[in-house]
């Protein structure tokens, strides 16, 4: 089973966001500023009525005049009119401040975790499930904006109104201004206790939400295969036990909030007591004016509300700490294939490649491993890899990729080390049609487009036409502008094979790698396409990997590998005729598939 993380690193998720919002100082020094007017302005009133409390009382005991009273409720009225004016401006202004700042940070989370997750390396993103992935991606976008409303929201608006209330209530009562100051503290320590202790169950909440998610994702990707094989309630059950696990997970969270509520409405309950007791002694020993301890227990409801606003605001700060937990955690992760400083772009001139006394293995597994491997191909050669299922040929594709850095020795072309240039420059220099074509939920012509965003319009319909797509998109009712749907499903695999193949041409790189290009085509569209293959393998180097021994016959060199090694090679004609494992293939499949 699976060990949850129980402690919330709150030292580094912290630097991360601030991270983020020093770039927006202006903005966020703004909103303090602000905050501070505005706590300043909310006892404005109280003054006022403290005010009008003891003229009022005066003028009815005949110690102040009317004419002086009625000035002075004038005088009242102006201020009291433009402190609400000053409010509702400064508050128009904190929303529109909270909002311009919100949008830019989760702007920037989504652009600096989006783009870190796209650049790590293959063997990440082969160990990580999408569905996983884009959960943690939206719940820490989501997270920064809860973060910064907090702040501005919840914790300066508590900072603000108990420096500017303790002031005012020192002034008139040095003890109620003490039991305001302890009722705070007693509050927040409660409520960060009950939040400390909670910290467990709401990583292991987030870490049961993620699975789920990524089950949900694995599904939605694999329901041709729940279909075909009937299994809708095999899943679920499993479905079933997933948000099971979730439920009780947030069931086990959720129970913290009854000591939350039952413990913040005590504190209260024995701080109003002695708020009203002391103040009111004070009235009864002639040391406060009516209106004074009308202000005092007035002006408690200034701290009261961001008092509760703070605890709310502190759930969600731990919630935004834990949900920014699963997100920023992906910044720790590093790419294990490493790129230099000086690292420059890759240019092909000839297409010369070289494996060059290389070693390899996956992980600490030896089922599987290049041991000093060499091999050179001449520039404009094409050359095949054929042997059966995991003799290594995938793998050279994966390392001259440079998905996998070899263990030992070099892979290199035109004589230089892949590993000197920059990883995009690399794969943007070569050019492939995969075994598996899985597309982007856009058009046809887009997802052809996509190998070479400069490409004109003639070209891309060069590529189509190439690759025997063109009658097949004039029946079509929106044409080459057809949604082909996620991961290409509305097309049959041939159709996406020839989609990838069109993009392969319009990419029209010097070195091309083909997997299994035609496996899923049809024998006439297959013969008719392995004809301008001929064609578009000319000036080219060609990494041709197939199981069908028929399409690679006119391949230059044939290399036959198995567990890792090369044990022949050679033309077609000259393998056919000599005992070995070509030819046991070749008779095993007479031109169909090696199993």
């Amino acid at each position: 089973m699976r060990h949850y993380k129980t402690k919330i690193n709150f030292k580094y998720n912290l630097s991360v966001y601030w991270g983020f919002l020093k770039n927006h100082k202006v903005l966020f020094f703004g909103l303090a500023i602000l905050s501070f007017v505005l706590a300043a302005v909310s006892v404005v009133d109280k003054f006022l009525f403290r005010r009008i409390i003891d003229d009022g009382a005066l003028f009815i005991t005949e110690g102040l005049s009317k004419e002086v009273f009625m000035q002075t409720l004038i005088i009242i009225a102006i201020i009291f009119i433009v402190s609400r004016l000053a409010w509702t401006i400064g508050d128009w202004l904190k929303f529109h401040f909270v909002i311009r700042l919100d949008s830019k940070l989760k702007l920037d989370v989504k652009r600096k975790y989006f783009n870190h997750i796209i650049g790590l390396s293959h063997k990440f993103h082969t160990t990580h499930k999408t569905g996983a992935l884009i959960s943690r991606l939206n719940r820490g976008t989501n997270a920064v904006e809860g973060m910064t409303d907090n702040l501005a929201f919840n914790f300066t608006p508590l900072i603000f109104n108990l420096i500017v209330v303790g002031f005012s209530l020192a002034f008139f009562s040095l003890i109620s201004a003490l039991v305001i100051a302890l009722t705070a503290v007693i509050f927040i320590a409660y409520s960060f206790y009950i939040q400390q202790i909670q910290q467990k169950a709401r990583l292991e909440y987030n870490e049961r939400r993620d699975r789920e998610k990524g089950f949900i994702g694995d599904i939605f990707v694999n329901i041709d295969s729940i279909k075909y094989f009937g299994k809708e309630r095999n899943i679920h059950k499993l479905f079933s036990g997933f948000i099971t696990r979730t439920k009780s997970a947030q069931i086990k969270h959720g129970g913290y909030y009854r000591w939350f509520e039952a413990g913040q409405v005590f504190i209260l309950g024995i701080s109003t007591f002695f708020l009203i007791y002391f103040p009111l002694m004070s009235f009864l020993d002639g040391e406060l004016t009516l209106g004074t301890l009308v202000f005092i227990y007035s002006i408690y409801g200034n701290i009261i509300g961001p008092m509760f606003g703070f605890v709310w605001g502190m759930r969600s700060f731990y919630r935004a700490m834990a949900d920014f937990q699963g997100l920023f955690e992906y910044g720790k992760i590093q790419n294990d294939i490493k790129e230099k400083p000086n690292a420059k772009s890759l240019k092909i001139e000839k297409g010369e490649i070289e494996f060059k006394n290389v070693d390899f293995s996956y992980g600490r597994k030896k089922a599987f491993s290049l041991d000093d491997f060499s091999l050179r191909l001449k520039k404009n050669e094409k050359i095949a890899f054929v042997g059966r299922s995991g003799c290594g040929k995938t793998t050279l594709v994966k390392l001259l990729y440079r998905l996998y850095d070899v263990k030992k020795g070099e892979v290199l072309i035109d004589g230089k080390n892949i590993k000197d240039f920059k990883q995009e420059s690399l794969r943007g220099e070569l050019s492939i049609v995969p075994q598996e074509c899985v597309l982007f939920d856009d058009t046809i012509y887009n997802n052809i487009k996509f190998s070479n965003p400069k490409a004109t319009k003639g070209e891309v319909w060069k590529a189509i036409k190439f690759a025997q797509l063109d009658k097949f998109i004039e029946n079509l009712p929106d044409k080459e502008k057809t949604v082909v749907g996620e991961r290409g499903i509305k097309l049959s695999g041939g159709e996406k094979q020839r989609v990838s193949i069109a993009r392969a041409i319009l990419a029209n790189k010097k070195v091309l790698v083909l997997d299994e290009a035609t496996s899923s085509l049809d024998s006439e569209t297959e013969h008719e396409i392995q004809k301008s293959l001929q064609k578009l393998l000319e000036g080219r180097t060609s990494i041709i990997i197939a199981h069908r021994l028929s399409t690679i016959m006119n391949a230059d060199r044939i290399i036959v590998m198995k567990g890792g090694k090369i044990i022949q090679q050679g033309k077609h004609n000259e393998l056919i005729k000599k005992e070995g494992e070509y030819k046991k293939l070749w008779n095993l499949q007479k031109g169909g598939y090696i199993k």
